[in-house]
């Protein structure tokens, strides 16, 4: 067999080569989505009322969505999902056009409608967006070579790391001289 340090080279170039696209889109979602509730362009900031008290009808919730024209809501196959928050006193109507609005639990009021990209970053962090097959035979392929990449990474700094502790050390304390602590041949 070769040997390790040149194979855990090419293994480590070769592997990095393979995955640079799709890890770079993993690393920019990833950004993304790490301050995703710190900047409203990837998520709507998430609006609090008073909790308790009675909880607006689904009807009226279709209703509100509705009258959002962006949102694209004619029915309730045009509702993805509904999140409901009743310690913060909101309901937030996801629409399959991930328009996103925030309802009041108690009184129905329209607090706020916004475009939600988090989802969208979501699926394109995890490879899902493109499709199941890209996600598995991808995306997974190119976090393994990663977890790869990683190993030999740390292969080659612990080889690094162990050849200059070996190096003979340059004694500086004498000017002009070259003095090591290693006694000569």
């Amino acid at each position: 067999m070769s040997n390790p340090r040149i194979a855990s080279r090419k293994l480590h170039r070769w592997g990095a080569l393979t995955i640079a696209i799709p890890f770079l889109l993993v690393l920019l979602t990833g950004l993304l989505l790490q301050v995703k509730k710190q900047v409203p362009w990837v998520q709507p900031p998430e609006q609090e009322r008073e909790a308790g008290g009675p909880l607006v009808a689904h009807e009226r919730l279709l209703e509100i969505a509705r009258s959002v024209p962006q949102a694209g809501v004619r029915g309730w196959e045009d509702i993805d999902r509904l999140d409901f928050r009743p310690s913060k006193g909101v309901v937030k109507v996801l629409a399959n056009s991930r328009w996103e609005m925030q309802v009041d639990l108690r009184t129905g009021e329209l607090l706020q409608s916004a475009y939600r990209r988090s989802d969208l970053i979501e699926d394109l962090h995890t490879g899902g967006w493109f499709s199941d097959g890209i996600k598995l035979w991808l995306f997974f392929p190119a976090a393994l070579i990663v977890t790869v990449l990683w190993v030999t990474g740390m292969y080659m700094a612990l080889v690094h790391y162990r050849a200059v502790r070996r190096r003979p050390r340059v004694d500086l304390s004498r000017a002009g001289e070259r003095v090591t602590d290693h006694a000569a041949p």
